[in-house]
């Protein structure tokens, strides 16, 4: 069952390699408006939406926004670590990437989607969750509405 608005984030344990980062849990995202962006390296539109997504951190890191993106394989060539690596380095992927190889944060979402766009607020309540190749356009907005928001409390 998918999750529903004002869900509390699940749990970001049950990653198989970190990079950009040590190991973070929900704790590190307390206070941010935090992105959940799930992708696979075989997804050709998650490998276009990445040029948007460092651009976001480049223009809200400042206000209190965070990313961070998990490797979700939908294949067994997916699960390839060095794939996942290459898509990390020739993206210039800088948020904190997990690589979900077992599913396990998967699961903890209900994500059956790539990419696939899971917005929470600083109390680490879902705010707004777009999946598919034209969601990247529908995520800016919200993301510039809940920053306004948290700003103006």
């Amino acid at each position: 069952m998918p999750l529903h608005m004002s869900t509390p984030m699940p749990s970001l344990s049950g990653g198989t390699n970190w990079y950009n980062s040590t190991e973070l849990n929900n704790d590190d995202f307390k206070g941010f408006l935090t992105l959940i962006h799930f992708f696979s390296v075989s997804c050709g539109s998650c490998k276009e939406s990445l040029p948007d997504l460092n651009r976001w951190i480049e223009t809200y890191a400042k206000s209190g926004f965070k990313i961070l993106s998990v490797h979700m394989p939908r294949s067994e060539s997916d699960t390839n670590i060095s794939l996942v690596e290459e898509v990390i380095k020739d993206y210039k992927m800088e948020q904190p990437v997990v690589v979900d190889n077992w599913h396990t944060i998967t699961d903890a979402f209900a994500n059956k989607y790539v990419p696939a766009y899971y917005l929470f607020d600083k109390d680490l309540k879902l705010r707004h969750f777009q999946a598919g190749e034209k969601a990247i356009k529908m995520v800016e907005p919200v993301i510039e509405r809940l920053l306004k928001e948290s700003t103006s409390n």
